[in-house]
């Protein structure tokens, strides 16, 4: 990661399929968001954003932002990881890293910085995330002060 962190939590694991490269070889743009997409999911559950406290809650999470540098290229057959790390968070908004690994080259193929806010699904408006999972969040931040 950034913090040339190799402990980062592995948030996802695939391959890289033929049908998901484009004309030129490698894998299409639209097929990295995906992956990041995947470990994002992953990620928020590890805090307590899981598939059952969004439907109990009535919140959610929404990206305001998202930037991926692509590092390396990625072929069919490729096996890839990802590993994810909080950088920021605060009572309303969470940012994020993703680093996808080419497994066998052990090379970073694409970064992703994301910027993520809490919100109610009713209102359709930020509001706070709960404690326990602004405590998870603290607990997994990048460059803690020790």
């Amino acid at each position: 990661m950034n913090n040339g962190s190799t402990d980062a939590p592995i948030t996802y694991r695939g391959v890289v399929y033929p049908w998901q490269c484009d004309h030129m070889g490698h894998m299409n743009v639209m097929w990295y968001t995906g992956k990041f997409d995947e470990a994002t999911w992953n990620l928020f559950a590890s805090i307590g954003i899981t598939p059952t406290y969004i439907r109990e809650s009535n919140n959610g999470v929404a990206g305001v932002q998202q930037n991926i540098a692509y590092k390396k290229e990625l072929a069919a057959g490729d096996l890839i990881f990802i590993r994810s790390t909080i950088l920021e968070i605060r009572p309303k908004v969470v940012r994020f890293l993703h680093e996808m690994i080419n497994d066998e080259k052990k090379e970073v193929a694409a970064t992703s910085e994301l910027t993520a806010v809490h919100l109610s699904l009713v209102t359709r408006r930020t509001c706070p995330f709960p404690t326990e999972t602004l405590e998870r969040a603290q607990a997994r931040l990048a460059n803690k002060s020790a």
